[in-house]
């Protein structure tokens, strides 16, 4: 990696753990979700960056890709928010995620946060993925708990917010080598459930699948302009604009253009929390661009 990508993934990480460290304290019992997504993707604008992916905002049993709806009147209660934000710098992107406890449950935030502290003191080049799913299978269980197994970590590159390698939150028996130059999001799940996930019918986050011709004017221009401005981002409906945005959508997703994100969430219904960081694997070790500083 030369030095100018890498500090371009190092401001996309400072940018990332400001605005985690000023959207924290906003989510209280009351506050609109609606409000809060907004506030996280206009500071990260304002900074001079954009958001690798819409705000997530994911509530108790949902572990992930919920994001409000243009129209979202739902506000906190006692819940257990997870909010996962991304940011990008010329494509380059930092992935990060806090659990913002208000049910009563710190241990199983604790958990997730535990476990990701594990796996960065042993990140490295020779490190293996299945290490890291050891290190943090070990942390989860040792509170009582289980990781969501069917959740894993991810790579990322550039346009790319989900890449090669999948880091599991599980042991497993073969993984990847990691190697220097790797950039990887470490995202452990905590559940006092099941540990696993399945997709909900619900989803307001979408993204480009291919340029495929499509007839409806309204449609060919949304299809240019998400081409254009997200690439192969995932982008929120309600970033959406005009008249005929839903009707365009509808109709990019019928040719195959774009395709869902829909929520997961664990299959019993039980609660999830969530800590993430992004790392960069250097010659020694890993630096965690998204610690606050």
């Amino acid at each position: 990696m030369d030095a100018e990508v890498l500090e371009k993934y190092r401001r996309a990480g400072t940018i990332l753990a400001e605005v985690l460290v000023q959207a924290g304290p906003r989510v209280e019992p009351g506050i609109s979700l609606l409000d809060v997504a907004n506030f996280v993707e206009d500071l990260i604008r304002s900074k001079g960056a954009k958001p690798a992916f819409p705000c997530n905002i994911s509530l108790d049993r949902n572990a992930a890709h919920y994001t409000p709806s243009p129209q979202d009147a739902s506000r906190f209660g006692e819940n257990m928010v997870k909010l996962d934000v991304g940011v990008h710098v010329d494509g380059y992107i930092a992935d990060s995620a806090i659990t913002i406890d208000l049910s009563g449950h710190d241990k199983l935030v604790e958990a997730s946060r535990v476990a990701l502290q594990a796996a960065l003191e042993i990140i490295g080049p020779g490190t293996s993925t299945a290490q890291i799913g050891e290190v943090i299978e070990e942390a989860i269980t040792g509170y009582g708990y289980k990781p969501v197994y069917n959740l894993t970590g991810h790579g990322l590159s550039r346009y790319l917010a989900h890449d090669e390698p999948a880091v599991p939150n599980k042991a497993m028996e073969k993984g990847t080598i990691l190697k220097e130059g790797d950039v990887i999001a470490i995202e452990p799940f905590a559940t006092n459930g099941s540990g696993r996930i399945s997709e909900a019918q619900i989803n307001e986050i979408y993204g480009l699948s291919s340029m495929r011709p499509v007839r409806l004017p309204a449609a060919r221009t949304l299809l240019k302009e998400i081409s254009q401005e997200y690439r192969t981002l995932p982008f929120a409906r309600r970033w959406l604009k005009g008249e005929r945005a839903d009707y365009a959508l509808m109709q990019l997703l019928r040719s195959g253009s774009v395709h869902r994100y829909p929520v997961l969430w664990e299959v019993e219904g039980a609660l999830v929390s969530q800590a993430e960081h992004t790392v960069v694997v250097l010659e020694k070790g890993c630096e965690v661009i998204t610690r606050p500083i």
